[in-house]
């Protein structure tokens, strides 16, 4: 398999990264400490590089839609500057992959897809744009993506967006996007900057040309010096959805897991006039009521005990098997384990205990409700 590598592994290689395989990237798994990583996002701010996300453009007169009819979700709906969390489905209702897209103009969209289907979601798309008249562009081999997340993120972006333009970074809501002059590297560029996020916090992601990555990493890093920032790799980032209650495609999502049973019921968009790939078979899901009175449900699941429940792990009810771990590990923010599991419906109400086998001896845990961590605004 190939390796590929973004435009900033040098910064992560001079920073000291331990580097691992995601999505067939090389990627910064932690610098120093993830856990000081971990809490630098939820105290201060952390730096991520997310090169590794794709991006794909979407423009043309039919733009909105196509959109419509290649994802769940009612992408004409979105006004321009916001984005909208959506899936792209298989006609028999599995998740191809979730992603988020922003709307640029009317006619201009830009998808971004997870690292690891980035090319299989941009496939999709141009297989589906027969009979409309649009134009689907895979830029994700030329762009980069970072992000600053915390607490003191948007002080730091401050820092480098001309005085002028600052009352665009501050009254940017969530789930919309801007371009915004950032003065780096001796010169000034044009970016398109989104306030969106998959830590639970409040922060920016920055859509940059890979040639000029570098020069804004550095550039970010300057900017938060006293502001607590540090870089952050992808141990942080997965403790940190985790205890957002956010899924991760691969754990949580595949193309056997169906919206409803994945609690995302409320992305699918059954009443949009046009029709949609997988529309008819996610109706008939929803219809049998699974993911909510049949077959099975993700929830969140909280530790009574130390140990922590990991991927795969089986989940008991009474001895029987009931379901499985998707994601566990210590929540170092709430100082207990955390984990997302799918179990059967009838054992999915909030307050029920269940029991983990924990490499043989089984372990109670509680269902409860999601997000485990909700940041004070």
């Amino acid at each position: 398999m190939t390796e590929n590598y973004t435009a900033l592994y040098e910064q992560h290689k001079k920073a000291g990264a331990s580097f691992t395989d995601f999505g067939g990237w090389q990627m910064p798994l932690k610098y120093e400490s993830e856990l000081a990583e971990h809490h630098a996002v939820r105290k201060s701010a952390g730096l991520f590089d997310l090169s590794h996300m794709g991006e794909v453009w979407v423009t043309g007169p039919d733009a909105a839609a196509f959109l419509d009819y290649a994802l769940a979700g009612k992408l004409s709906a979105i006004a321009v500057g916001k984005a909208k969390y959506s899936l792209i489905c298989n006609a028999d209702g599995g998740i191809i992959d979730d992603l988020i897209t922003y709307r640029r103009a009317d006619d201009n969209f830009l998808v971004v897809p997870n690292a690891g289907n980035a090319k299989v979601v941009a496939a999709a798309l141009k297989e589906r744009a027969a009979g409309f008249d649009v134009l689907v562009e895979d830029a994700s081999a030329e762009t980069s993506l970072v992000a600053v997340q915390g607490p003191n993120a948007e002080a730091i972006l401050l820092k480098l967006v001309h005085a002028e333009q600052r009352s665009l970074v501050t009254e940017l809501k969530y789930y919309a996007a801007v371009e915004v002059s950032i003065t780096f590297d001796g010169g000034t560029q044009d970016l398109l900057l989104a306030r969106t996020g998959y830590t639970g916090e409040d922060g920016f992601e920055i859509y940059i040309p890979n040639v000029d990555a570098p020069g804004l990493w550095e550039a970010l890093l300057e900017a938060g010096e006293g502001h607590g920032l540090i870089p952050a790799g992808l141990a942080a980032r997965d403790s940190l959805r985790l205890e957002a209650g956010m899924p991760l495609y691969g754990n949580e999502l595949s193309r056997h897991v169906n919206a409803y049973a994945a609690g995302l019921g409320p992305v699918v968009s059954l009443a949009k006039e046009s029709d949609f790939v997988g529309k008819e078979a996610l109706a008939a899901i929803k219809a049998a009521g699974v993911g909510s009175t049949i077959g099975q449900k993700l929830v969140g699941l909280k530790g009574t005990g130390r140990r922590a429940a990991r991927a795969h792990y089986s989940v008991l009810k009474d001895g029987s098997l009931i379901g499985e771990v998707t994601s566990g590990q210590p929540s170092p923010t709430l100082g207990y384990p955390v984990a997302l599991a799918y179990v059967d419906v009838e054992h999915s109400a909030v307050g029920t205990i269940v029991e983990v086998d924990l490499r043989g001896k089984a372990e109670p845990f509680e269902v409860v409700p999601l997000p485990f961590y909700k940041r004070q605004k």
